[in-house]
C-alpha cells in the first residue's frame, strides 16, 4: 500500500473513530456527524466537524477530539427549550449567554471523564494561542463572552485558565465587582441543573452592564428571545432534527449543518464611547424581560426616519479591505466550494436549460422573402411553375431579466449561514451569467455596534425624543449587475470576513436595492431576499417603539409588491419570513439555500415561459378568427 494510500485510510480510520466517540458520549446513536471544510458546531442531531488533512499530526487529532467532545457534551447536558427561556436580546449578551452555557455542559461533562477533561484542555489551549491572548495587554482586546467564559470555566473547574489567557485575564479579574463574583459563585453553586445555572448567568450579565436584571417572580416558562420581534436565538428546535433527510441532492446543497456559534466574539469596534453612551441611559437599553415598560413614552405611528444620513455607507466591497486579504478570503471561499462542485453543477445546469428552453428559436414559412427554405425544393423540381418558399428564423419572447441577490449582513449569520449564502451568490451569478441574466448581489448591515457616530451625535445634541433611525448604515455592492463575474468573484470573499457582519436594518436595504433595479434597462427585475431574522439594532430600538424597524419593513415590502414593477421573493433561514412577505419560504437548515434559491428562480421563469406561450396562443387564435 503507497503512502497516499495509508494515509487515507488512518483518516477514515481517525474519522469513524471520532464520530463513534461522539455518538457515545452524547449517549445518542442517531447523531449525524458530517467532516467538512470549516469550524465545528450543531445544530439539532446534526453535528459538523472539521475536515482533517492527510497527514494527520498530533496536535490536530487533540484539537479534533476536543472540539468533538465539546459538541457531544452539549448533545448530552445541554436542552434548546430551557436555554431559551432566559436568552437574553442584544447580541452581545447572547453570545456571552451562550458561551456561558457550553462552559457549564463541558465542567459537568468531564468532571469524571479525565480523557474528555485533557481533549477539551488541550483545544483551549490551542484557541487562545491561535487567537493571540498571550499578545494583548488591554482589557478591551478581550471580547466579553471569551472572557466571561474563561473566568466562569476557572470556577467551575477549579483549575488555571490556559497560560496564554493568564494575561489578559488578570486585568478583567480586578474589574469585576462584587455582584459579578457572587454571580459566578452561584453558577459554580448550579452547575448541575442548568434552568438555575441560566439564571445565575443572567444575573452575570446584569452585573456585567450586557442585559437588565431580571424580576426574582418571573416565571421560567417566560421567553425573552421573543421581545420585540427579535432575532432568532441560538438554539435549534429539536423537532426539525431530521427534517430535509430524504432530499436529492439536487435540492440540497450537501448534508453539512450550520454550526452554532459558541462562543465567538462580537465585534468591540468603536465601542468605547458608544459603550458609555448606553451604560448613561440605563434602562433605554433592549434586553431584560420587560424592556417595553421601561421605553421612554413615544409617538407609535410616527413616521420613519433616520436621525442623521451623514454617516451611512453604500461602498464597494473592494475598498473595506486590502487587495491581500481579498484573494485570501476567496481562496478561503474556494476550499468550501470545492467539495460542493458536483451537488453545484447539478444545481447550475438544471436552472440553466431551464432557462435556455425559454430561448428556443422557432421558423415562420411559406413566405416570399428570407432564407431559401430547402425542405420545400421537392415541390419545384416536380413542379418548374411552383414559386420558391422562403422562411425566417423567429425567437420566442425572452424578456431581458435582472435578478438581485440582497444578503442580510448581520451579526447573527455568522459561521456557516453566510458562508453557505456566498457560495450561493457565486454559484447564481456564474450560473445567470451563462444565460444572459444579469446578477446584482448586495449585502447590508451597519458600520458598527451600539449606535456608532449616529448615536454619538444624537448624545451631543442632548438626546431628543423620537431620533428614529439611529445607527449608521453599510450597504455592500459586492458584485454590480454589469460587472461580469470574473471581476466581482473575490468581492464575494469579503462575507467571511471576521468583524464585518453587524446589526440589520431590512426596510431600508429593500428600499435602496429596489430602487437601484428600477433605474435597470432590463424589462423584468427580481429581488431575492436572503434573511435569518427580523430587523433588530439595539441603538434604534432601545430610543424607539418596539416595531419600530418592523413596521418599517411591513411598509417597504407592501409598496414594492403594490407597485407591481419588481418581482420579490424572501428565503428565511430558520426565521418565519411568510409573514412579511407574499412569496416566501422558510428553511430551517442553511444548507438547503442553494435548493432553494434555484428552485425559486426555476418557479418565477417557468411562470414567465407558460405566460409567454398563453400570450402566443392567443395571438394565433386571433389571427385565426
Amino acid at each position: 500500500m503507497s503512502g497516499s494510500n495509508k494515509d487515507n485510510a488512518r483518516t477514515e480510520d481517525f474519522k469513524r473513530a471520532t464520530a463513534g466517540v461522539l455518538r457515545a458520549i452524547a449517549e445518542q446513536s442517531d447523531v449525524q456527524v458530517a467532516f467538512q471544510p470549516g469550524p465545528a458546531g450543531v445544530t439539532g442531531k446534526r453535528a459538523r466537524l472539521p475536515l482533517p488533512t492527510r497527514a494527520l499530526p498530533a496536535a490536530e487529532m487533540a484539537r479534533l477530539r476536543g472540539q468533538s467532545d465539546a459538541i457531544a457534551l452539549r448533545l448530552r447536558y445541554h436542552d434548546d427549550a430551557v436555554h431559551a427561556q432566559r436568552m437574553p436580546s442584544r447580541r452581545e449578551a447572547k453570545d456571552a449567554y451562550d458561551a456561558l452555557e457550553q462552559v457549564r455542559v463541558e465542567v459537568v461533562g468531564a468532571r469524571y471523564m479525565n480523557g474528555v477533561n485533557a481533549n477539551l484542555r488541550a483545544k483551549l489551549a490551542e484557541e487562545c494561542e491561535s487567537d493571540g491572548y498571550d499578545r494583548m495587554t488591554r482589557k478591551d482586546q478581550l471580547p466579553i463572552d471569551k472572557a466571561l467564559a474563561l473566568l466562569a470555566r476557572e470556577k467551575l473547574s477549579g483549575e488555571a485558565a490556559p497560560d496564554a489567557a493568564q494575561r489578559v485575564l488578570s486585568l478583567w479579574r480586578s474589574t469585576l465587582g462584587e455582584s459579578a463574583d457572587a454571580a459566578l459563585a452561584e453558577m459554580t453553586q448550579a452547575q448541575d441543573d442548568q434552568r438555575s445555572f441560566a439564571r445565575a448567568a443572567r444575573k452575570l450579565l446584569a452585573a456585567m452592564d450586557l442585559a437588565e436584571a431580571e424580576a426574582d417572580a418571573e416565571p421560567d416558562t417566560e421567553s425573552e428571545d421573543q421581545e420585540d420581534g427579535g432575532e432568532q436565538s441560538g438554539a435549534q428546535d429539536n423537532s426539525q432534527d431530521g427534517e430535509g433527510q430524504s432530499e436529492s441532492d439536487q435540492d440540497t446543497m450537501l448534508g453539512a449543518q450550520p454550526e452554532e456559534m459558541e462562543g465567538e466574539a462580537a465585534d468591540d469596534e468603536g465601542s468605547d464611547s458608544d459603550e458609555e453612551a448606553a451604560v448613561a441611559e440605563g434602562d433605554d437599553r433592549p434586553g431584560g424581560p420587560q424592556p417595553r415598560r421601561e421605553r421612554p413614552v413615544v409617538d407609535s405611528d410616527a413616521v420613519y426616519r433616520a436621525y442623521t444620513r451623514a454617516f451611512d455607507e453604500e461602498i464597494e466591497a473592494e475598498e473595506l479591505c486590502d487587495p491581500d486579504e481579498l484573494t485570501r478570503l476567496r481562496q478561503q471561499l474556494d476550499q468550501q466550494l470545492q467539495h460542493l462542485q458536483g451537488v453545484i453543477s447539478k444545481l447550475a445546469n438544471r436552472l440553466q436549460r431551464r432557462l435556455l428552453a425559454q430561448q428556443t428559436r422557432s421558423w415562420e414559412f411559406d413566405l416570399d422573402e428570407g432564407m431559401l427554405d430547402a425542405g420545400r425544393l421537392a415541390r419545384v423540381v416536380v413542379n418548374p411553375m411552383q414559386a420558391l418558399s422562403y422562411k425566417r428564423e423567429l425567437d420566442t419572447e425572452f424578456r431581458d431579466t435582472i435578478v438581485t441577490l440582497l444578503i442580510d449582513n448581520s451579526g447573527s449569520m455568522r459561521g456557516r449561514p453566510i458562508t453557505v449564502a456566498a457560495m450561493c451568490g457565486d454559484i447564481l451569478a456564474r450560473t445567470l451569467e451563462r444565460c444572459a441574466v444579469k446578477v446584482e448581489v448586495l449585502g447590508f448591515t451597519t458600520c458598527a455596534w451600539k449606535g456608532g457616530k449616529s448615536r454619538e451625535k444624537w448624545v451631543q445634541e442632548g438626546k431628543p425624543r423620537n431620533p428614529g433611525r439611529l445607527n449608521d448604515l453599510r450597504h455592500i455592492v459586492y458584485k454590480a449587475a454589469d460587472a461580469p463575474w470574473r471581476r466581482a468573484r473575490k468581492n464575494l470573499g469579503l462575507m467571511l470576513r471576521e468583524g464585518l457582519l453587524k446589526e440589520n436594518i431590512d426596510g431600508e436595504a429593500l428600499l435602496w436595492a429596489y430602487r437601484r433595479l428600477l433605474v435597470r434597462p432590463e424589462h423584468r427585475r427580481i429581488l431575492m431576499v436572503i434573511s435569518d431574522g427580523a430587523p433588530v439594532d439595539d441603538s434604534t430600538l432601545s430610543v424607539n417603539p418596539g416595531n419600530y424597524l418592523e413596521k418599517h419593513l411591513r411598509e417597504v415590502i407592501r409598496d414594492i409588491e403594490a407597485h407591481d414593477q419588481v418581482e420579490l421573493i424572501a428565503i428565511g433561514i430558520g426565521h418565519d419570513v411568510t409573514r412579511y412577505y407574499r412569496r416566501a419560504v422558510t428553511i430551517v437548515d442553511a444548507e438547503e439555500l442553494g435548493g432553494t434559491m434555484m428552485k425559486k428562480l426555476t418557479e418565477l421563469f417557468d411562470e414567465d415561459m407558460e405566460a409567454a406561450w398563453v400570450r402566443a396562443a392567443g395571438e394565433r387564435a386571433a389571427l385565426v378568427v
